[in-house]
């Protein structure tokens, strides 16, 4: 690993950005007199990866995963870097470069290669690249500015054949659309079995052609969980949101007693209210369910899904009554904090905190005086890595029903009520 900020001096920690060189170092060979020797363990049959290590050329990275808002679904996660060339090495005429492929005759860092960056071991982000765009600079040195998205973007780009599901539950269903034969998805993945059962019957034969990150997220659609790509490149399927358990990651704060944030924004937004909510099954189930008190208040905002993979009555109704939001509440929607002023304990949980993960933020209300604190789950993740600056991170949160582990004989927690569970 190399310090991606030692020029600048900023503390951030030990950063490794590595591209997949298309050359398969590792791989046996026959005839060959180290690689080729039957059963050894270093060079394997493969297919096998070959990163390169090019953070030294970094000066800029940015990483983008997950959603702003808890109601939008989750799309591709996105990771830009730019590179500064020296001497040319990472053009793509460059038959000398340490990164070319001459079994194939094709620059080793081409679209498609694998992508991966880490910090201290931990990954911060795992995709696929997807573009590079060089500038040749006759007075200065040459720059490239690389695209990159995770396993997201393969999935966009693939389509469904006909089929006709079985009965599953929404993760099931994921798990058999990633075993298709025109998926074959390769990645790795964590799926939960999800709360809810999707139909089967001819309502719900899926039409050739369905692109099958659309799909997937209908699934979702009916669960309201998180589908996402992890940090680590795993792709995630959460159930349903529903009571978290408290015990944030970390906590921010502006009284000095916790991480330090740059930013915080708060949210009070009549957008955020649903006293309407309608559902609509393939096989004409429908559901509908409003708060008369809220509409009276603030008029009717009405929530609408009309394609539910859901079959079953009871949870068509569930459906309708968990998307309704009758009251706005302000709250912290995004926080902001900076590597530079963490200690290096915060830079560490800072930086693995994941999609669906809950932290802690206080503020010093003016006028108020005290601190006003919530505990609130991470719905995305924004990262920007500069040579100059250092590593910043943006939190966008949604709010979630916390609840605290049963402690016995404790005058607070030691209570059995809607709030004290079993840990």
């Amino acid at each position: 690993a190399c310090d991606l900020m030692a020029t600048a001096g900023v503390q951030s920690g030990d950063y490794l950005l590595e591209l997949d060189t298309g050359v398969d170092f590792e791989a046996f060979r026959l005839d060959d007199a180290t690689k080729g020797v039957l059963g050894n363990t270093e060079y394997t049959l493969g297919p096998n990866t070959t990163f390169a290590d090019i953070t030294q050329f970094a000066t800029l990275i940015s990483y983008n995963r997950g959603r702003r808002k808890s109601d939008y679904q989750f799309g591709a996660g996105t990771m830009q870097f730019v590179m500064r060339d020296e001497t040319g090495i990472l053009g793509p005429y460059d038959t000398s470069s340490p990164y070319y492929d001459p079994a194939n005759s094709q620059p080793g860092l081409a679209p498609l290669r694998k992508v991966r960056l880490s910090r201290e071991g931990e990954y911060l982000f795992v995709g696929h690249v997807l573009s590079y765009s060089y500038e040749f600079a006759q007075a200065g040195p040459n720059t490239v500015a690389v695209e990159c998205a995770d396993d997201f973007y393969l999935l966009a780009q693939t389509q469904l054949d006909a089929f006709n599901p079985s009965a599953e539950t929404s993760g099931e269903r994921i798990a058999t659309v990633l075993a298709l034969p025109e998926v074959d998805y390769q990645g790795t993945t964590s799926l939960d079995n999800g709360t809810v059962n999707l139909g089967h019957d001819a309502s719900y034969d899926v039409a050739a052609g369905t692109n099958t990150l659309t799909y997937l997220q209908q699934i979702n659609q009916a669960e309201q969980g998180r589908l996402f790509m992890s940090r680590a490149g795993v792709l995630t399927f959460e159930p349903r949101i529903g009571a978290t358990l408290s015990g944030p990651i970390i906590s921010f704060s502006d009284s000095g007693v916790g991480a330090k944030y740059q930013n915080l924004e708060v949210e009070f937004d009549a957008d955020n209210v649903i006293n309407r909510a309608y559902v609509e099954t393939l096989d004409g189930k429908t559901a509908t369910n409003s708060d008369p008190a809220s509409i009276a208040t603030y008029f009717t905002q009405n929530k609408s899904i009309t394609n539910s993979l859901l079959h079953i009555q009871s949870e068509v109704d569930d459906l309708a009554a968990y998307l309704l939001e009758p009251d706005p509440e302000p709250r912290y929607t995004s926080v902001t904090t900076w590597f530079g002023s963490l200690t290096s304990t915060q830079r560490d949980d800072v930086a693995t905190i994941d999609i669906g993960d809950t932290i802690s933020i206080e503020k010093t209300i003016p006028g108020l005086g005290t601190q006003l604190g919530e505990e609130l789950a991470i719905e995305g993740i924004n990262g920007v890595i500069d040579v100059n600056r250092g590593h910043t991170v943006t939190f966008y949160t949604s709010p979630t029903t916390i609840v605290y582990q049963l402690i016995l004989n404790d005058a607070v927690y030691g209570q059995l009520d809607a709030l004290n569970v079993l840990g």
